[in-house]
């Protein structure tokens, strides 16, 4: 069981100073962006751009942080390949360094044929499993992610992302009424815990005083919302 009492830390706070750091960061970008579901997005959350150590360690204490602090409850981590690798290993070291020691582990895409062989690597899958990765655009990666751990016999449990679009999904073409991380929540029953929502971000971007520029993105941003957000009530 995650012991929360130690770390607890305001979530808008967390949220506020997480989309700083990805702005700030060059993750976070503003401008005009092609989306999966082929929509026109005014901004692009790209995680691989977190691409040195100490951008990397920074990132991994967000996500330590407002894991200890949803009070999920989790035996080990587990990273999808690829972006998922990283994840799963740089949060379970800055897990163990906030008190909570748990195994992690990750597959690969492409099966072993020699040495330990498989497509696992890491600690087996055991009891309850927190999948971590970035975003999560159509929940495809947690469905897979969820067939392999229940095929270890383990229990998929929850999902940690970086952030939450809170946009509408999208089914064989069309906009559905759910965002992905509703789907996995409702349909697949497993716990979701984001650092940051659009929400957050709509947020920050409202309290950037004096910014012509922020003031431009908020306004597109919130168009954007408007016209794909979800119902979060």
């Amino acid at each position: 069981m995650v012991d929360v009492g130690a770390h607890a830390e305001s979530g808008n706070d967390l949220a506020q100073g997480f989309v700083q750091f990805a702005v700030e960061s060059g993750v976070l970008r503003f401008g005009e962006f092609k989306t999966k579901a082929g929509r026109l997005s005014p901004y692009f959350f790209n995680a691989g751009l977190f691409d040195d150590g100490r951008k990397l360690g920074r990132l991994a204490e967000f996500y330590a942080k407002a894991l200890l602090a949803s009070g999920i409850e989790f035996d080990m981590v587990f990273g999808p390949a690829y972006k998922g690798i990283p994840l799963a290993a740089t949060v379970a070291v800055e897990l163990a360094r906030q008190g909570r020691n748990v195994p992690f582990a990750y597959n690969r895409k492409e099966a072993k044929d020699h040495g330990e062989g498989g497509t696992l690597v890491g600690a087996p899958l055991r009891g309850r499993v927190l999948i971590i990765d970035d975003v999560m655009s159509a929940g495809t990666a947690a469905r897979e992610s969820i067939a392999l751990i229940q095929a270890a016999g383990a229990t998929p449990h929850a999902v940690a992302i970086a952030l939450d679009r809170q946009e509408k999904a999208t089914e064989n073409g069309r906009d559905v009424s759910h965002s992905a991380v509703q789907y996995v929540r409702q349909q697949l029953g497993l716990q979701v815990c984001a650092i940051a929502t659009l929400a957050d971000l709509l947020l920050y971007l409202s309290d950037a005083q004096g910014s012509a520029a922020m003031a431009a993105h908020r306004e597109k941003v919130l168009a954007y919302r408007q016209q794909y957000g979800v119902d979060e009530g």
